[in-house]
């Protein structure tokens, strides 16, 4: 059982750092978390969050829905307390479900009366134990039995994440308020826009998934015409925000405020987690959430060349529908199928397909070693399990956490498995022409189309989890039959690798046009993934295979998204020019104030590694100089330029012919794996 200690405040003037040891040893013990939806917020979070807000009123009324241990509220009152005109009256309002929560709560918000009260704040709290949808929802009733309704001009959310039956009474209470939703955190959205005051500023943590698709576009549809984006924070790995809690579903932060008249520019920002550096961006509120789109998707796009690709992305206009072909997710759940499945093929039996058949383009059947059954029965009873055999295209529907593809395709060829029959199990989707195969030239074009980096790219924008379902993909717009089956025209046996199917793409779809004039946004994002390869090949531990790391080598060796490998060079950059670097040439713009970041967090790591040097014009300058400057090692960069692909380089390096520095770049990791067990 974890004890509840009262946090001395003149013993700790940071209130949330106190509250995060708390959270920290609950997430530890506490078990039942994931039945509520609750995953506690991390002071660094907490902290970020808190300082989107604005303070200007006198008086101060905050809403913490499903508060926890009050790490948000703690961060709150910290972050006012900062301000050079705090307010005079300050009051807080926790709603929190759990019991057992509440004596941490308690003491939590006694210390911020505490903080308060030291700085001659008026302060109040108000704890309720209680469903914040039951409790919230009456209260809005409009009858004769409803109490006053509360109102706030601040809100700050961790909702939680779980969805709601339909049958269940909070989908019940909820239509009564004319609130259609499927997950409780946007149901928890849903009601705190009704109970702001106009130009009442919320921020909230949530999943990303809302913001596109079909099932929350009833939610996004009655959010959004009350309440006004100001700023949006995504998290560019899933893993960071909550890694405590293994939570797999990209989040977003956001700030917005109660009014339907909309800003000009919404800011958007991103990084890895709040100690890596922040990419920043004003977009135009109207290529955010596009005015006559009847969804209201909103379109989270984080550096210049993301919005280049979907610029690009709007080159297509045509639907699935409209191309005569439909997409469907495979019939076999093998669980429940389990009675027809056959580890060994027979004469009774039909191909079962699943993702792990995928190789190199095309779906290779039976597998030489597979330890679940591959096969199915063809019979009566097992029909509607199956379809005809035919040329289909195939993706994969779940990906792995961090996998460098989200959308990856494969070509069932009948030519290559014969059948007359074939199941595709329940982890795939399956393109096909009313229930049958697809002409071949067609099959292969709408797979090269799918597995380009731009479709993956563009996808990744607009989806928050690691699913491709066919709902996604009946969203997508393609390019023309005509170009679909010109392209599938080119692939024979195999389809192209990386780069060369990207560079298929651009030849017989785009025909190699750049309208704007500016970088191709792709080979800017081949030279990241190339970059990034290297990185790994050469032994940089986990911490700098990462894309702030990836831009700091490309600005190093003054690679841009044209330059051949061969032509890298190792001018002298400091930096500053290598985030003005990133900036200019691959459409990356740091925030002004994460400088240091750069510095600490990769280059400093470069320098352990040998990989740079220091100062090698002036090797007595200071290195807190403001002209201190890094240059790539000689031999590093012979590296590059003469092999220029991670393969190779890794090849060269296992082969034990090359060294950097002083440095055999074998022990690069172990130099690093050394430091981490001594961490």
């Amino acid at each position: 059982m974890v004890q509840t200690q009262k946090i001395d405040i003149n013993e700790q003037r940071n209130i949330l750092s106190q509250v995060d040891l708390l959270r920290y040893n609950l997430v530890k013990k506490k078990k039942k978390k994931n039945h509520l939806g609750q995953f506690f917020t991390p002071a660094p979070i907490a902290e970020f969050m808190a300082q989107m807000f604005r303070i200007s009123e006198a008086s101060v009324h905050l809403l913490d829905a499903g508060a926890g241990i009050g790490s948000l509220s703690a961060a709150f009152v910290d972050y006012v307390c900062t301000q050079k005109h705090p307010p005079k009256k300050f009051t807080i309002t926790a709603y929190e479900i759990d019991a057992s929560l509440i004596p941490f709560l308690e003491n939590t918000l006694n210390a911020c009366r505490s903080k308060c009260e030291q700085l001659g704040i008026h302060f109040s709290y108000k704890v309720i134990n209680e469903d914040f949808v039951k409790a919230a929802t009456s209260a809005l009733r409009q009858d004769l039995f409803s109490p006053h309704v509360e109102k706030y001009n601040y809100a700050i959310l961790n909702p939680p994440y779980k969805k709601i039956q339909s049958s269940s009474e909070h989908r019940k209470l909820l239509r009564r308020l004319g609130i259609e939703t499927s997950n409780l955190y946007t149901a928890f959205l849903a009601i705190i826009k009704k109970l702001l005051t106009n130009k009442g500023q919320l921020v909230a943590i949530t999943p990303r998934s809302f913001c596109n698709g079909p099932y929350f576009k009833a939610f996004r549809n009655d959010f959004l015409e009350e309440m006004a984006l100001k700023r949006i924070h995504i998290f560019e790995s899933r893993k960071r925000a909550f890694s405590d809690d293994g939570v797999l579903q990209e989040n977003i932060i956001f700030q917005a405020i109660k009014s339907k008249a909309k800003p000009s520019k919404i800011a958007i920002s991103s990084h890895s987690s709040p100690e890596d550096p922040l990419f920043w961006r004003d977009v135009e509120y109207d290529q955010v959430i596009y005015p006559e789109d009847p969804d209201k998707f909103i379109h989270i796009i984080t550096d210049e060349t993301d919005h280049q690709i979907a610029e690009k992305m709007k080159h297509f206009q045509s639907t699935l529908e409209e191309l005569g072909i439909s997409v469907s997710t495979g019939r076999v759940v093998d669980f429940r199928a389990n009675r027809f499945l056959k580890q060994v093929p027979n004469k009774k039996t039909v191909p079962l397909i699943y993702p792990m058949h995928f190789q190199q383009g095309f779906v290779e059947w039976p597998p030489k070693n597979s330890k679940k059954p591959h096969a199915i029965m063809s019979s009566e009873e097992s029909q509607n399990l199956l379809v005809p055999s035919g040329t289909y295209v195939l993706v994969r529907r779940f990906s792995a956490k961090e996998e460098k593809r989200r959308i990856v395709a494969a070509i069932y060829d009948p030519e290559r498995i014969k059948s007359e029959t074939v199941g595709f199990e329940n982890h795939l989707n399956y393109f096909h022409c009313n229930g049958k195969g697809l002409p071949a030239s067609l099959a292969k074009g709408l797979a090269v189309f799918l597995n380009s980096m731009m479709v993956d790219a563009y996808f990744r924008l607009f989806n928050g989890h690691t699913q491709v379902n066919a709902t996604d993909l009946r969203s997508l717009k393609y390019p023309s039959r005509e170009k679909l089956e010109s392209l599938g025209a080119k692939i024979k046996d195999r389809l192209p690798d990386g780069d060369a199917l990207d560079d298929l793409i651009e030849q017989e779809v785009f025909d190699m046009a750049n309208e704007s004039g500016k970088p191709d946004p792709i080979k800017r994002k081949q030279k990241i993934e190339a970059a990034l390869a290297i990185l790994k090949s050469i032994g940089m531990p986990g911490a700098q295979q990462n894309e702030r790391s990836a831009l700091t080598l490309l600005a190093l060796i003054d690679v841009k998204s044209e330059t051949q490998w061969e032509d890298a060079n190792n001018s002298l950059i400091g930096i500053t020019p290598i985030m003005n670097f990133a900036a200019d040439h691959y459409g990356k713009q740091y925030a002004p104030n994460t400088r240091e970041t750069v510095r600490r967090q990769t280059v400093h790591q470069f320098l352990d590694a040998g990989i740079i040097r220091i100062n090698p014009d002036a090797p007595d300058r200071p290195t807190n100089s403001p002209n201190t400057v890094y240059q790539i090692e000689n031999s590093t960069l012979d590296l590059i330029r003469s092999y220029g692909g991670a393969k190779r380089i890794s090849a060269n390096i296992k082969g034990g012919e090359l060294k950097v520095g002083c440095c055999d770049l074998l022990q690069v990791g172990e130099f690093f794996a050394g430091q981490e067990q001594l961490d």
